[in-house]
């Protein structure tokens, strides 16, 4: 189980337990499976990114803004994330995640080619 912070209503900034099990754990899978590793532009080693996103009334994910160490990795991340076909399923996030804004950090190891 990981600890996150989540900012509430009154602005204060509380601890969210996730588990392995949350929705966001499938997120990140997803992002990974469709991650394309081949792009030469991508900054090699670890690459450390931050994407924010909203979720949909349907589930789906929206607004995605991704910022972080390589452009060209956050343009990928962007990309995958908006053109997935996954929806989220609302009994994965409990009252304590409910948010309009979601951040959540990626890390992504680019090895030499």
């Amino acid at each position: 189980m990981n600890t996150a912070k989540a900012q509430t209503s009154n602005n204060m900034i509380q601890e969210v337990q996730l588990n392995k099990n949350d929705a966001f754990n499938e997120i990140r899978n997803l992002l990974m499976a469709n991650f394309d590793f081949t792009n030469s532009d991508y900054k090699q080693g670890v690459v450390n990114s931050e994407v924010k996103f909203d979720i949909a009334e349907n589930g789906k994910i929206v607004n995605v803004h991704s910022k972080g160490d390589c452009k060209n990795v956050s343009k990928e991340i962007e990309k995958v994330l908006s053109s997935l076909q996954y929806r989220v399923d609302s009994k994965k996030i409990n009252q304590n995640m409910i948010a309009s804004t979601y951040v959540m950090p990626v890390r992504v190891d680019i090895n030499n080619r």
